[in-house]
């Protein structure tokens, strides 16, 4: 069995994994080569979505797997996401829905609101926000019945964010938003410090498009690392958890690779000094009331 990679204590007690695997697009047998890639590697996050179509996929892949590599279900950590057409009143059918498809036990470690909008209404829609305060209370008694370990959100502009801390009973233990050296978020990583909420990083590669800028290709060459390896080192050693996506075993594996170096402050900077606003995911949260 490998061993786990370092890991991040969540404001409920509970340890979250510092990288985990992102499984957009992943399904079938591409799923299972790549949880087989990551349990290897010393994964033990695992990053689905009802709206990604794959949560079943996933699970069915780490009931195979889990016993080849000496695991049992106590050893991984499951977040899984609303889907924004399950918003408000149809919030608990659809963390049921997920528990069900996951088929992984009685719970899931995290559970996040995917997106502040709900499916069919316009962004200026006043109805969004209610529907997020509903959604969040469902999710709050699930956390309490032990039906989700831990509750957050995913999308979540500074204005979501702060409305959500000022009127919840649990604090969301994570939250998950795009970011990399072109979209650094300081607000919300600011928010996040101050109330005790774990930052996580999708799209760290920028969608494959960082991995070519001749900053991040320099640093790669100079430390023998690749332009991947680079980008999650820079997430990790600010304390930033990230969820890597691959569907090619070889750079999972190599993704989890980046515990074994540094970055100088030199290199931290220069990346940090890359920020331009830039969303290579094109929906814009900051549109939704």
């Amino acid at each position: 069995m490998s061993s786990p990679l370092p890991s991040f204590r969540l404001n409920t007690g509970a340890q979250m994994p510092l990288l985990g695997l992102g499984t957009y697009r992943l399904q079938g047998k591409q799923m299972h080569l790549s949880v087989d890639a990551a349990l290897g590697e010393g994964y033990r996050a695992f990053d689905t979505a009802a709206v990604y179509g794959n949560e079943a996929d996933l699970g069915h892949a780490l009931l195979d797997l889990m016993p080849k590599h000496n695991l049992t279900r106590a050893d991984i950590f499951l977040i899984s996401k609303l889907s924004p057409a399950d918003m408000g009143s149809k919030a608990r059918e659809g963390c049921a829905r997920s528990l069900e498809r996951l088929g992984l036990g009685g719970y899931i470690d995290l559970y996040l609101i995917h997106w502040p909008g709900t499916e069919g209404l316009e962004p200026e829609d006043e109805r969004n926000a209610q529907h997020r305060a509903h959604s969040w209370t469902v999710m709050e008694e699930l956390y309490a019945n032990g039906m989700l370990r831990a509750i957050g959100v995913s999308n979540y502009s500074p204005r979501h964010l702060i409305e959500l801390l000022e009127t919840c009973r649990v604090r969301p233990a994570v939250l998950q938003v795009e970011f990399h050296p072109r979209l650094t978020q300081k607000k919300l990583r600011v928010i996040c410090r101050d109330s005790g909420v774990c930052f996580q990083a999708y799209s760290s590669l920028g969608k494959g498009a960082l991995l070519l800028e001749p900053e991040v290709v320099a640093m790669a060459e100079g430390h023998g690392r690749t332009p991947s390896q680079v980008l999650l080192r820079w997430a990790i050693q600010q304390g930033v958890a990230v969820l890597p996506r691959s569907a090619r075993p070889k750079r999972v594996r190599e993704n989890g690779q980046v515990f074994d170096f540094d970055l100088d402050e030199g290199g931290m900077e220069r990346l940090s000094d890359m920020d331009s606003g830039t969303r290579f995911c094109k929906r814009d949260p900051t549109s939704v009331v």
